[in-house]
């Protein structure tokens, strides 16, 4: 089915991606921030759910720069927004991606607005910032700083694609490398969502709420070396409507690894919010 957009009052976009016999409306959120919803292509295609898969964008992110920025710019109302979407359509399941699922946690109201929520390769709290430059320090690529000394010099869209696409061989694993960079080289990028987000969120962030009673999947990628995945070892992050669940060899962009076991999860998470909270 094409895409179908549609815009809430403050620019969140929200483009229909496939429909299913079912009342579920699933919002897939995207990380980065930058990379837009297009990075999540992929796992739309992927899950076999019942309802509506949405792609959903927020203004001044990916491709979502039609709008005329508003005076204060696309960000002033960053992330609380995303109620909005939610507010749009009934029976919404937002799925966050990485940052995607931080932005979610920093917005308390969703709790009374959704009917379940996902995390992917997300985190509870600004910790994972630090483990990723760790990371980066101890596993470098040469690639990466050429691309980044080339930005600096050039800060051309193109330039600033590039350390994106060099940087797959930490977002996805040896065999999924050339995967990874395809899918990161045809993204739109917003280099504006990408300063607005480490100025003012990434390195400060900290979940204000977490689902005391809704379904909830926390999804993580065994081999994810972008988000820490033991940041929700905390048992405060446990309980009888939370989900946990690795898929081995997942890496931060796992259904592309792993597509048959990432939907394999969605299907028993699907099948657990139907019958919520009669289990």
């Amino acid at each position: 089915m094409k895409s179908v957009p549609f815009f809430t009052a403050s620019g969140v976009r929200l483009r229909r991606h496939i429909q299913r016999p079912g009342s579920f409306n699933w919002l897939l959120l995207p990380g980065g921030p930058g990379l837009g919803a297009d990075s999540l292509f992929e796992l739309a295609e992927t899950l076999e759910v019942p309802g509506t898969i949405w792609l959903v964008d927020l203004p001044g992110d990916g491709s979502n720069t039609d709008m005329p920025e508003p005076p204060g710019g696309y960000y002033q109302n960053w992330p609380k927004i995303l109620l909005e979407a939610a507010q749009a359509l009934p029976n919404s399941i937002y799925v966050g991606h990485s940052t995607g699922g931080m932005y979610l946690l920093s917005v308390p109201e969703l709790e009374r607005h959704i009917k379940a929520l996902v995390l992917i390769g997300s985190a509870p709290d600004a910790r994972w910032h630090a483990r990723f430059v760790d990371m980066a320090i101890r596993h470098p690529l040469v690639a990466v700083d050429t691309a980044t000394k080339r930005f600096a010099d050039d800060p051309t869209f193109e330039n600033f694609r590039a350390i994106a696409v060099a940087s797959a061989e930490w977002s996805f694993t040896p065999g999924s490398v050339e995967a990874g960079r395809k899918l990161l080289a045809r993204l739109p990028y917003s280099q504006t969502a990408v300063a607005w987000s480490d100025r003012c969120f990434d390195h400060t962030y900290q979940a204000k709420w977490w689902p005391k009673s809704l379904p909830t999947l926390i999804l993580s990628g065994s081999q994810d070396c972008v988000v820490a995945q033991d940041l929700w070892s905390d048992a405060r992050f446990h309980g009888n409507n939370v989900m946990h669940r690795t898929v081995d060899g997942g890496a931060h962009f796992l259904w592309i690894e792993k597509p048959e076991e990432v939907r394999a999860v969605f299907s028993e998470f699907a099948e657990v919010v139907r019958r919520w909270p009669d289990i």
